[in-house]
C-alpha cells in the first residue's frame, strides 16, 4: 500500500486493518525509546493513529546526525 489510499474515507478501514496484519503490532510492541523511521507521510499518520507512536523520516534521523 502506498501513497494516499488510506486518507480516502472510503478506504481509511481497510488501511488500518492491513496495518493491523504487522505494521501496527510491531510498532506497539517495539520498546517505548525505540526510533520508529517511515518515510511516506501516509505511513507516519498511520502509525499514529493506529499505535499512537510517532514516526520520523530517515532524513530527519540522518539530519540528528549531523555535527552541529
Amino acid at each position: 500500500m502506498a501513497g494516499a489510499f488510506g486518507y480516502e474515507t472510503e478506504h481509511y478501514d481497510v488501511s488500518m486493518r492491513m496495518a493491523e496484519l504487522s505494521l501496527l503490532p510491531a510498532v506497539r510492541s517495539a520498546p517505548p525509546d525505540a526510533l520508529i523511521v517511515a518515510d511516506g507521510t501516509s505511513c507516519r499518520h498511520q502509525i499514529e493513529h493506529g499505535a499512537k507512536r510517532g514516526a520520523v523520516h530517515v532524513a530527519r534521523v540522518l539530519e540528528s546526525a549531523l555535527p552541529r
